[in-house]
């Protein structure tokens, strides 16, 4: 009896240790243009917090907080814009808000193109440089932030009507700039961000700041979790900020 006692006491024991080691995950939702920025900073937050494991879920701004509406755990959120925040925040789903980033606007063209650097501006002759045969890659204008911004510059400059019928839609930043990796549009709007990553594009311009809102990436912490808001510090630190800016985002 003894001995049966002991063989509990010590499966018990290792149970418990196993539990007191067992890293608490921390979800993280983040706009897709954030992927590799966020990637690194979880490698090294990890490397100091060894009990914690960072989850993340990258996607479009719009559909992250469409899940978080409907119930998706997620312990922090990072938008690409103000407004899924505040959507967020207008449902009382999100209690506060910080603009950890900024970020800008840029057209892209497969690294092969013959288009050096061009010139966006009132007078770009866009059916030269975008022929009516060929397509455009941007995040879906109707959701996706990356596309919002550039409906909005379009617009401004007075061409996205003309430029709508050849605007290859995507679900997200990535998949627009995986587009023109791919070749099927011969160029793309993204983020500078995104295009940095990538050595198989180029950026042959960059939009007129005044032709759109700032681009700002809000953050919230959305649980209690002490975790989860260890990790939300850490990545206002000054070890995340130089990550962010090696991806050429703008820290506040």
């Amino acid at each position: 009896m003894k001995k049966l006692t002991g063989i509990v006491f010590a499966i018990s024991a290792i149970f418990m240790s196993v539990s007191a080691n067992a890293a608490e995950k921390v979800m993280v939702f983040a706009a897709a243009s954030l992927t590799n920025a966020m990637q690194d900073i979880s490698t090294l937050y990890q490397t100091q917090h060894q009990d914690s494991e960072i989850v993340f879920s990258f996607a479009s701004s719009s559909v992250l907080a469409r899940q978080i509406e409907q119930g998706a755990p997620a312990d922090i959120f990072m938008s690409a814009d103000q407004k899924w925040m505040d959507y967020l925040v207008d449902r009382h789903l999100a209690s506060n808000k910080e603009t950890l980033l900024k970020n800008s606007l840029v057209l892209i063209a497969p690294t092969s193109s013959k288009l050096d650097q061009v010139t966006i501006n009132n007078t770009t002759d866009w059916q030269v440089i975008l022929p009516h045969n060929e397509k455009m890659a941007v995040g879906d204008p109707d959701h996706v932030p990356a596309g919002l911004y550039a409906k909005e510059s379009l617009t401004n400059l007075g061409v996205f009507n003309q430029l709508e019928p050849q605007l290859a839609r995507a679900s997200n930043v990535r998949d627009a700039l995986m587009l023109v990796e791919r070749g099927e549009a011969v160029l793309g709007i993204v983020y500078s961000t995104d295009a940095k990553v990538s050595q198989n594009v180029k950026i042959i311009a960059d939009f007129p700041a005044d032709s759109f809102k700032p681009i700002e990436y809000p953050i919230t912490l959305l649980t209690h979790s002490d975790s989860a808001k260890t990790f939300y510090n850490f990545l206002k630190s000054s070890q995340a900020k130089v990550i962010f800016e090696k991806y050429g985002f703008v820290t506040q």
